[in-house]
């Protein structure tokens, strides 16, 4: 369970904000940013719970119930909290949801990422410095991104 909600969160945390800020870029328009949200939380959601499934029966080393426990966590993390970054874009203006969306995406890494030190009983610092940026990387590369092909191949 705890494997899979990680993922499950982690991942939902840095591809839905990833796409939500390049296509915001690279269209400014609601409409794909919310497509592109909702894309996420269905297809990829389905995607990486089907990679930890796959990924966890290689290992030989779990039962069917805790391939299945993985599993289902995992697909159920990814929905429901990449669907929590609709909520600043169906009422706020895009400009201030993405920006409220990032912030909410590194809290929720950032107490993610503290849990997961203190269970290890190590620094947390370390751990959440190295995934706050990670998270930042991406969303400064698919924002660069979305303005790019904006420039070159819009209209």
């Amino acid at each position: 369970m705890k494997k899979g909600f990680s993922f499950g969160l982690t991942s939902a945390t840095i591809t839905t904000l990833g796409l939500m800020v390049g296509l915001e870029a690279g269209t400014n328009s609601r409409l794909v940013v919310i497509g592109g949200i909702l894309t996420i939380a269905i297809a990829d959601a389905f995607s990486d719970a089907l990679g930890i499934h796959v990924s966890e029966e290689a290992e030989n080393k779990h039962t069917q119930k805790d391939i299945w426990t993985s599993t289902f966590s995992t697909f159920v993390a990814k929905f429901f909290f990449a669907l929590t970054f609709l909520v600043p874009v169906l009422f706020l203006d895009l400009a201030t949801a993405m920006i409220l969306s990032v912030v909410w995406g590194v809290m929720a890494l950032t107490y993610l990422s503290y849990r997961i030190a203190k269970s290890q009983k190590i620094r947390p610092w370390g751990v959440i410095g190295e995934h706050v940026f990670i998270a930042l990387l991406v969303v400064f590369i698919a924002h660069n991104v979305g303005h790019f092909i904006s420039t070159f191949f819009g209209t």
